[in-house]
């Protein structure tokens, strides 16, 4: 697990050295009504290690270096009361030692809600997710079609389907386009030819009471994605990144925004923390900002993740 430290002590530098906080960095935030990070990343020092260099070559330059245990500390300080800890394997035999691990962490940290992870297609992957799911009390399976290079109709994955079906778990499914790397070479896929919604709807069509989670809004495809909200009750989206003013300059755009505010039951508030080029309270600010309704804003803000992963 990671060392413990202080979150104002935690981030890194170039080359993964130990940097201070910018000014004001460390301070709280004020405490939050109910709030839940349905999107946060949870992996052992030497995972977090790799995936900050690939970053840093293919992606952005990511603002908040911390290990696990520095994650969860700075997220209960500013007022996260619950957080759901996703993690992905990219190789066969990664997974049970990451499903392992991030259960430790959850039985030390009462706030962690841990999410299993699998190959799918790897030898003992239905084996991989019966342990998930059965003796290590994970609430869910996350997949990431750029990383495990599977569309999300792939034939690979109906066995997780099936698995996350029969346990009446959540499947979070990043098979959204973007964000792509900035080199073709990054996943050694193209994402925009890999990840189109035309899949996901096949997957929902095929499995009607997979409960699904697909990051990010769908980013790109954000007005194809709603038009799915309306016809399947168990999909759901989630916000992470997705209206932080990252993906293009003109981000929030009234999409994204008209997306959370007709569909409140099946947005999930999410942030990808900590693997963010920005402010964490970015997107938080973003969804105080639509002013919901008050039953609505919890909902997005907690009430879905409690239901969704039990």
């Amino acid at each position: 697990m990671g060392s413990g430290s202080s979150p104002r002590e935690s981030t890194r530098g170039e080359g993964g050295a130990p940097t201070a906080l910018p000014a004001g960095r460390g301070r709280a935030e004020p405490p939050c009504r109910v709030l839940i990070d349905s999107h946060v990343h949870l992996f052992p020092p030497r995972v977090f290690a790799a995936l900050w260099r690939w970053f840093d070559r293919y992606a952005w330059t990511i603002k908040y270096r911390l290990e696990s245990e520095q994650v969860i500390a700075f997220l209960v300080e500013r007022g996260v009361e619950k957080l759901v800890a996703l993690h992905y394997a990219h190789v066969p035999g990664m997974a049970r030692a990451l499903n392992r691990y991030v259960a430790e962490v959850a039985r030390a940290h009462p706030q962690v809600i841990p999410l299993a992870t699998v190959l799918p297609g790897e030898p003992d992957a239905r084996a991989i997710l019966d342990e998930a799911f059965g003796p290590l009390g994970l609430r869910g399976v996350k997949l990431h079609c750029h990383v495990q290079r599977l569309a999300a109709d792939d034939p690979r994955m109906d066995e997780v389907y099936d698995a996350c079906e029969a346990a009446g778990l959540p499947a979070i499914v990043h098979a959204g386009r973007a964000p792509a790397p900035k080199e073709p070479e990054g996943y050694g896929v193209d994402p925009y030819a890999l990840c189109r919604v035309e899949a996901v709807e096949r997957v929902l069509r095929r499995h009607p009471r997979l409960k699904l989670v697909i990051p990010h809004l769908g980013a790109d495809e954000f007005a194809a994605y709603e038009r799915l909200l309306d016809e399947h009750e168990h999909l759901h989206l989630d916000t992470a990144m997705a209206i932080g003013r990252f993906f293009d300059g003109a981000r929030p755009s009234p999409v994204d925004r008209e997306v959370i505010r007709r569909h409140p039951d099946r947005i999930l508030f999410g942030t990808d923390f900590p693997n963010l080029p920005y402010e964490w309270s970015t997107e938080l600010d973003v969804v105080r900002s639509l002013a919901l309704p008050p039953a609505d804003e919890a909902k997005v803000l907690a009430g879905n993740a409690l239901r969704l992963f039990n």
